[in-house]
C-alpha cells in the first residue's frame, strides 16, 4: 500500500461569499470548498486541518491548511491540480510536502493581521469589500499611542467576542501599527495568537479614540477590566485580512 503522506496548503481568499473557513452544515465555506475538491481530485474523502478559523466576510492572503493522502501526485502539484477546480475567490498559493506528524495549531507561530479603514467624505465602490469607510476624522498619532499600551503579554479578554472557548485569554502581541497609506489607514497586528473577534475589537476600539471618544491611556484600564464591556465595538469583518503566517 503506498505511504500516506501530509500536503501543506497555503491558501489565499476573498471571504466575501463565505460563512468563514470552518465547516458549518448548510453553508459555503473556505474549507468546505477544499474539501470538496481534494476529494473530487483524489476519488477519497478528505478532510483539511486549518491553521486559522476566519470568520464570514474576512480575506487572507495566507492562511494554512493541510490534508493526508496516498496519492503518488508530488507535493508541489497540488496548487495546480486544486487551482483548476476551486472557485475563482480561492487560490492555493503554495503546496508542499511535511512531516506525518505536523500539524498547524500545534507549532509555536506569529499570525498577522492587516484593518483596512477607508477615510473619505462618500465611499469608495472598489473598496468596499476590503475596507471599512468613514467619513469621521480620526487622530492617527492617539491612534498609535493607545496601540503602544497593548503591546506585549496581556490578558485580552476585553477583547474576546463572549462565546469564545479559549482556554487562557492571555495571548502576546508583537507589534501593533497604524499606518498611513493615501486615504486608507492600514491597523497591522502581529501576535502569537488571537482571540474570537479580538482584532476586529481592536480595530473598534481604536477608532473610539482616533474618533476622540477615548484617551490612549483608557487601554490600560480595558485590559485591566477583563470584561468585553470595557472595550469598544467589533469592526466589521470586510476591513479585516490574515496576511501573513509564520511558523518559528
Amino acid at each position: 500500500m503506498p505511504e500516506k503522506k501530509r500536503v501543506r496548503l497555503t491558501v489565499a481568499y476573498d471571504g466575501t461569499s463565505y460563512h468563514g473557513w470552518q465547516v458549518q452544515s448548510g453553508q459555503r465555506t473556505i474549507e468546505s470548498e477544499l474539501n470538496r475538491c481534494l476529494t473530487e481530485l483524489l476519488g477519497e474523502p478528505v478532510r483539511v486541518i486549518g491553521a486559522s478559523r476566519t470568520d464570514t466576510g474576512v480575506h487572507a492572503l495566507g492562511n494554512i491548511a493541510v490534508f493526508d493522502t496516498v496519492s503518488p501526485m508530488p507535493a508541489g502539484k497540488f496548487s495546480y491540480a486544486l487551482n483548476q477546480r476551486l472557485p475563482e475567490d480561492i487560490r492555493v498559493r503554495c503546496s508542499e510536502e511535511v512531516p506525518p506528524d505536523w500539524h498547524p495549531r500545534r507549532c509555536e507561530s506569529r499570525k498577522t493581521y492587516e484593518y483596512r479603514i477607508y477615510r473619505g467624505e462618500f465611499p469608495m465602490p472598489v473598496r468596499r469589500l476590503y475596507t471599512y469607510f468613514t467619513y469621521r476624522p480620526l487622530d492617527v498619532e492617539k491612534m498609535r499611542e493607545a496601540a503602544a499600551w497593548l503591546v506585549g503579554e496581556h490578558d485580552f479578554k476585553s477583547f474576546c467576542q463572549a462565546g469564545s472557548q479559549a482556554e487562557s485569554t492571555v495571548r502576546t502581541i508583537y507589534f501593533l501599527q497604524v499606518e498611513e497609506q493615501g486615504p486608507e489607514l492600514v491597523i497591522r497586528v502581529c501576535g502569537s495568537g488571537f482571540l474570537y473577534n479580538m482584532v476586529r475589537i481592536l480595530a473598534g476600539t481604536l477608532m473610539e479614540v482616533g474618533q476622540g471618544r477615548r484617551e490612549p491611556e483608557d487601554m490600560k484600564a480595558i485590559l485591566r477590566a477583563a470584561d468585553r464591556s470595557a472595550a469598544g465595538p467589533t469592526a466589521p469583518a470586510c476591513g479585516l485580512t490574515l496576511v501573513r503566517y509564520e511558523f518559528l
